[in-house]
Order: C-alpha cells, then sequence, then structure tokens
C-alpha cells in the first residue's frame, strides 16, 4: 500500500469524509489532481473503504482544448470501468448574461452539474481534487483582497455533498505516484495565465516566498487555513449565542441590535455580531470591515446617527441600531432625509416661552442683588432651575436647540468643549439631543443647557450679585 493512499485514507477518516457504504463520484478535469483523485479513489474501493460509482466531468467551453480534455476524461473512466457523466455550458456566455467573472460562473455551473451528476448516478458524494497547494492559494488569495477568520478557513474537507479527500496532499507527490503508477494525465494550458489571479499566487508569488523566505510556505499556509477553519467555527458559534441576545429581527426583513447588549461581549464577537446582521439584511450584496466598522461607530457616542450601506441604512434609535433594507421602487432611492427639527424663539425678562418641539416651557425672571439663595444645584444650571449673572445678560435672552459647531464652557472645565461631545459625556440618547432647549445671550452666547448645565462665564459666585433665575417647566404642568 502506497503512502500516498495511507494518507488519503487518513485524512478521510479523520474528517469522516467517507465510509465503506458511501457511494462517490469522482470530478475528473483530466488534470494531475481529479485524475490522481479518480485512481486513488479506486484503490479505496477495492480496499472496502468506499464504492466509487462513476465519474462526473464537465466541459466549460473555455479553451480550445475543452473537448480533447472532455475525451480524455472519457478514457479514465473507461480504463478505471466505471460510468461517467458528461455535461457542457458555454460559461463565458453564462457570466456575461448574468454579470460575474468568468470564475464565479464557472463555479456555479460547475457545483450545479454536480448535484446533477450525484443524483443521476445515486451517490451520496461528489470528490473533488483539491490539495494543500489549492488551499496555500485559497489563503493567499484571500488574504491579499482582505478576509476575517471566516475567509482565510479556506476550503473546507466537507461542504455539503462536495468532499475534498486530497486536501491533506501535496500536488507535487500526487504528480509523483501517478509517475510511479503509469499514469497520465492532461496540463490545462490556462495555468499559465498570470493574468488569473489563482495562477499569479501560483506562479509568482508562491515560489517568492518560498524561495526567499520558507521553503515550506504552502504547507504552513495550509495550516494556517486549518488553524483560521477551527477559529472561525468557535467564533460562529459564540457569535450565535451573542447574536440571539442582540438581535431582533423586526418587519420587511429589517433587524434592531442592542447597543448596551453588544458592548458587553469581547469586540471580535462584536463585529461578527454586526456582520453577521449587516449580511443577513443586505443578502446578496457584500459586507466589508469598513462597513462593520462604521456600524460600530454609530454604537458609540461620536459621529453621524446614520449611515447608508450596502442594500440598507443603519440608524441609532435610542440604545438601538436599526438596519432596514433599501426600499423598493424604480430606483430604490431612500426618502429624502428630513432636517433637523430646528427653533428658535426670543425670551424676554421677565417672560416665558412655550417649546411645543421640545415638550417644555422656558421662564426668565430678573433677581434684586441678593435676592435669591445661591443653591448648589442651582447655580450649576443642574435641574430645572438655574441662576445666572444679570450682568452678562443684556437685551432679550433667545431659546433654541443645538446647532453644527455649538460650544460652551462647562463649570469647572479649563476650556470650552464641543456641545455634541458634552451631550456624549452627560449621556444624551442621540434622539433627543435636538429637543434639549439652550438659553443664548444676544451674541448667542450659550448661557444654559436647560437642566444640564451652565456656562463658566454666567456662574453666580456671591450671593450679592444681581441675577436672572431660570426655570424649565413640562410644557402642561403648572406655571
Amino acid at each position: 500500500m502506497s503512502a500516498t493512499l495511507d494518507r488519503v485514507r487518513q485524512f478521510v477518516r479523520q474528517h469522516d469524509l467517507i465510509r465503506a457504504d458511501t457511494r462517490v463520484v469522482a470530478a475528473v478535469s483530466g488534470g494531475s489532481d481529479s485524475v490522481a483523485l479518480a485512481y486513488l479513489l479506486r484503490d479505496l474501493d477495492a480496499a472496502g473503504d468506499l464504492h466509487l460509482v462513476g465519474l462526473a466531468h464537465f466541459n466549460h467551453q473555455l479553451r480550445p482544448t475543452a473537448d480533447d480534455d472532455e475525451r480524455f476524461a472519457s478514457g479514465v473512466a473507461e480504463a478505471l470501468g466505471r460510468p461517467i457523466v458528461i455535461d457542457r455550458d458555454d460559461v463565458s456566455a453564462r457570466a456575461r448574461r448574468e454579470g460575474r467573472s468568468i470564475e464565479d460562473a464557472g463555479r456555479a455551473s460547475r457545483h450545479e452539474f454536480f448535484e446533477r451528476a450525484r443524483a443521476a448516478a445515486g451517490a451520496d458524494a461528489v470528490a473533488v481534487g483539491h490539495t494543500r497547494d489549492d488551499q496555500a492559494e485559497t489563503f493567499l488569495l484571500r488574504l491579499v483582497r482582505g478576509a476575517g477568520f471566516r475567509g482565510l478557513a479556506g476550503m473546507y474537507p466537507r461542504n455539503g455533498r462536495i468532499i475534498r479527500p486530497l486536501l491533506g496532499c501535496r500536488r507535487e507527490e500526487l504528480r509523483a505516484w501517478l509517475a510511479g503508477s503509469g499514469i497520465s494525465f492532461v496540463e490545462d494550458e490556462s495555468n499559465r495565465d498570470v493574468g488569473i489571479p489563482r495562477n499569479r499566487v501560483r506562479a509568482e508569488l508562491l515560489p517568492l516566498l518560498a524561495t526567499r523566505f520558507n521553503p515550506a510556505i504552502v504547507d504552513v499556509l495550509a495550516d494556517e487555513a486549518e488553524l483560521a477553519r477551527d477559529t472561525w467555527e468557535w467564533l460562529d458559534a459564540a457569535a450565535s449565542d451573542a447574536a440571539a441576545r442582540v438581535i431582533r429581527a423586526g418587519d420587511d426583513g429589517q433587524r434592531e441590535i442592542d447597543v448596551p447588549g453588544l458592548h458587553a461581549v469581547p469586540l471580535a464577537l462584536r463585529r461578527l455580531v454586526v456582520w453577521r446582521a449587516l449580511s443577513e439584511v443586505a443578502t446578496p450584496r457584500p459586507i466589508s470591515f469598513d462597513h462593520v466598522e462604521a456600524v460600530l461607530r454609530l454604537t458609540g457616542d461620536e459621529g453621524s446617527d446614520r449611515i447608508d450601506l450596502p442594500g440598507q441604512r443603519a440608524e441609532r434609535i435610542g440604545d438601538r441600531i436599526v438596519l432596514r433594507g433599501r426600499p423598493h421602487g424604480v430606483a430604490g432611492r431612500w426618502p429624502p432625509r428630513a432636517e433637523a427639527n430646528l427653533f428658535r424663539y426670543s425670551l424676554s425678562i421677565p417672560g416665558e416661552v412655550a417649546l411645543p418641539e421640545a415638550g417644555c416651557r422656558v421662564s426668565a425672571e430678573a433677581l434684586a442683588e441678593g435676592g435669591a439663595a445661591l443653591a448648589p444645584s442651582a447655580t450649576m444650571g443642574i435641574g430645572p432651575v438655574a441662576l445666572v449673572r444679570s450682568d452678562l445678560c443684556r437685551g432679550n435672552l433667545t431659546v433654541r436647540n443645538r446647532r453644527p459647531g455649538d460650544r460652551f464652557r462647562p463649570i469647572g472645565l479649563d476650556g470650552q468643549k464641543k456641545l455634541q461631545d458634552f451631550f456624549v459625556d452627560r449621556k444624551i440618547a442621540r434622539g433627543t439631543r435636538d429637543r434639549v432647549p439652550l438659553v443664548v445671550d444676544d451674541t448667542d452666547r450659550i448661557v444654559w443647557v436647560a437642566g444640564l448645565g451652565i456656562d463658566e462665564a454666567f456662574r453666580v459666585t456671591d450671593p450679592a450679585q444681581a441675577v436672572i433665575i431660570l426655570k424649565l417647566k413640562a410644557l402642561g404642568g403648572p406655571a
């Protein structure tokens, strides 16, 4: 028994790919890997490890020699004494018709054929000839394109009905085994086309890494793919548990993410939970690292309260991130974004102004020197009453909501602060920030952020000072 056959048998058993009663169809392109696969499965059949019930060949009609490869595959089936299922499709035409790459269209056509061939042969699985070299190439391709553990996991030993018994073997080992057995194969001339990214990795990048960095680079990368696969499987399970706690499916396919619940899980899981939610709404559009990071910024306290992403809009509403799919229609455009509900009212002294937009009233009353007790909360402006210096409030006051660029100097702070940052520090929900009344002077300086704090410049520090008393009241409450 050869070492190569033993290696395949061990890999098959390790991953529980095939059992003695498993009926298998071998996918044969005519290249070295697939031919070795067919003959090795024939030997495993003879040893009682499986049933090789047939071969399958798909003609992509992409090369002048494609018909020659089809005839060669038929010859392999004849040599093995097995039936073969052959089909063909104009993959290039499909790619143009469906607006996808040649590689993607080919993969789709091929996998559809595999399922037809499996059903026709009454088989349990279709075996394909991917090797450790293919795994290393896949890892590098996904690494340079940008992928997390899910992508870097590469090819799985089993993907539904498709199995990969040769993932534990190197391509050079299989070719040596074929040569020793006197078995021929065909060379695919398209493998020399370095315009194809995988071929460029195979012909240029891997040899460079092997020569300049690590002679065992193929095995190292294939092992890294396996580690990534193990890590991804653990992360995926943990993310499922986290998603069940923090994501709620709403009407029309929307998703709601509980922000405090999301912050309670580690960052790696946080990213994966968000990626899942975005992917569910965006299907089939891809979601990238940058899209996930944009949503994570929404869960913080900085930046916009809504963003547009592939196929959806993410909006921060209180302690939730709401993901809504793009509206259907001729252009699938979002409705125009409503402008902020701006308000601005003059406030005379004495006087009172109703703020229906904020659901409250603000009043102002001048008090003579020594006419007010300096309660700490009132001199800080924290709560419904604020005392401010009368001598600095010349002319009428104005009550408005926030504007871009608003700044003021909170009491005790050495320097000015953006109002946005002040709201963040006070944990004021995004949805309510536009409704917080601001009392400003005749130069539009913020005097009082109603209920939250006075600007340091207007702070009353001496009981003898003349003051203005500002009050915040509910709109329907007592005067």
